[in-house]
């Protein structure tokens, strides 16, 4: 029989090497405007500087502005046997939930991914380029491992960005949880 003291050692050392061994890998990210007359990206890429420090960016330009009726729609995807939907997906407007971040928590999740390395940070309306400059794999790695865990395996976040409820872009960012 294995005494009480040893079972809360025996946990601790597992959830010890759990945290060790999860860990999140951006292994490509792809952005596609479907409007290039309302909105094209500038850059959109993956940068890994070494093994530990990978980020993304990316900047659209906003050619009719202002933007005044956002919608976004977030989905996860698992690889199994292609890309299936995974737990999530969520629509949300875009100027509404700035204001009410509390109004979405699955969307608020989401949002803590990039909103400290973005330029929304305000609400509706947008009169300028949307950036998100080197939102890091060790930010991102925090939210998938200790925010809300994921199962190991090959994900895809997707992004559909609507205005005036017509598809303009997509931003697909894939990554491996090991």
């Amino acid at each position: 029989m294995i005494s009480p003291a040893r079972l809360v050692q025996l946990s601790i050392f597992l959830f010890t090497i759990h945290l060790v061994i999860c860990k999140l890998e951006f292994t490509n990210i792809k952005c596609v405007t479907l409007d290039p007359e309302f909105a094209v990206f500038h850059y959109c890429f993956l940068k890994s500087v070494n093994r530990t420090y990978k980020y993304y960016s990316l900047k659209v330009k906003l050619l009719k502005t202002p933007v005044s009726n956002v919608k976004i729609n977030i989905a996860t995807f698992q690889r199994l046997n292609g890309y299936k939907p995974f737990l999530y997906n969520v629509t949300v407007d875009g100027c509404r939930f700035y204001k009410h971040q509390r109004s979405n928590p699955v969307f608020s999740y989401f949002f803590n991914f990039f909103k400290d390395y973005s330029n929304i940070n305000h609400s509706c309306p947008y009169d300028h380029d949307i950036i998100l400059d080197k939102v890091s794999i060790s930010h991102a790695n925090t939210q998938v491992t200790n925010v809300l865990p994921v199962p190991h395996g090959n994900y895809l976040y997707r992004a559909d960005w609507y205005a005036y409820n017509i598809k303009r872009a997509t931003v697909d960012v894939y990554a491996k949880i090991y």
